[in-house]
């Protein structure tokens, strides 16, 4: 027989005048914002829907721990960016681990309701964008996709503008007495990255010396793990577009799968992969 739980007699039962758990949250606003356009509503919109709120709420949370990251980097609190990075990894891990839950949907399923979506595209989160400016990927460009959303236009723009993770801690190197020109140190944050040579030499010292250097080495480490992490995501976000709709244009206008691959290629901390073919080399 199954057997009931009492309810304890601490337990909080009048509700009604005081914060509750679905008050705090926000549950009424939470839960009532997945609306299917589809008509009748299909089934596996629910699941589309929800898959892509919650990588917004994902992004939302790595957003505020970079710029945490960044504040900690200029403050010379390296601990603290640690910490802040060490969490963006394991909300990464989430965001891979949620594409195994849309690859569920079938192509078949997804054709009977992706008419509804219109043009709308995941290329057009403005958080996303954020996210990538902030970890150095800039383009310009791509402000004018949201014209019209002055808000947001005017956030992307700041974000475009100051100085990325990666060029934070350049300066941070600087700070500590590593050979980082003034050509990297005094640019103009909002072209891309371009690598350095010197940047490379003084990482490689870095990791030649990481006992000299523990800070700066452990986080080189922590700044590989999130791009490491973020070019899987890519990756299995490039494979389950490919499986739901194979190689259709996207929604948003884009060549889909061709471009999704387009971005395997970008880095955002280039000096770091490069140095890595030069570690435990013997000098010639």
């Amino acid at each position: 027989m199954i057997q009931k739980r009492p309810l304890e007699e601490g337990i909080h039962r009048e509700l009604g005048q005081e914060l509750s758990y679905s008050s705090y949250l926000c549950l009424d606003k939470v839960l009532t914002a997945q609306q299917p356009l589809s008509d009748p509503a299909h089934h596996d919109e629910m699941l589309f829907i929800i898959q892509h709120q919650t990588a917004e709420l994902w992004f939302k949370l790595i957003i505020h721990e970079l710029r945490a990251a960044l504040k900690s980097l200029a403050a010379d609190t390296p601990g603290l960016c640690e910490k802040n990075l060490a969490r963006v990894r394991q909300v990464q891990r989430q965001l891979f681990e949620q594409w195994g839950v849309l690859s569920t949907l079938t192509p078949a399923e997804y054709a009977e309701f992706r008419h509804v979506l219109g043009r709308a595209s995941g290329f057009q989160s403005p958080q996303y964008r954020l996210l990538e400016f902030l970890l150095g990927n800039k383009n310009r460009d791509l402000l004018s996709l949201f014209q019209h959303a002055p808000e947001v236009a005017e956030t992307l723009q700041q974000a475009l503008e100051q100085r990325s993770l990666y060029d934070e801690f350049l300066a941070f190197l600087a700070r500590r007495g590593h050979a980082i020109p003034d050509i990297v140190l005094e640019r103009d944050f909002s072209e891309p990255y371009a690598e350095n040579e010197q940047v490379r030499a003084s990482l490689l010292k870095i990791y030649q010396q990481p006992d000299d250097h523990w800070t700066e080495y452990a986080l080189c480490e922590r700044l590989i793990d999130v791009e490491e992490s973020f070019q899987l995501w890519r990756f299995r976000h490039m494979k389950t577009v490919e499986r739901i709709i194979g190689y259709k244009p996207g929604t948003g206008g884009s060549s889909g799968v061709g471009f999704l691959k387009q971005a395997l290629e970008l880095t955002f901390f280039p000096e770091l992969w490069t140095v890595r073919s030069e570690i435990g080399l013997q000098p010639a």
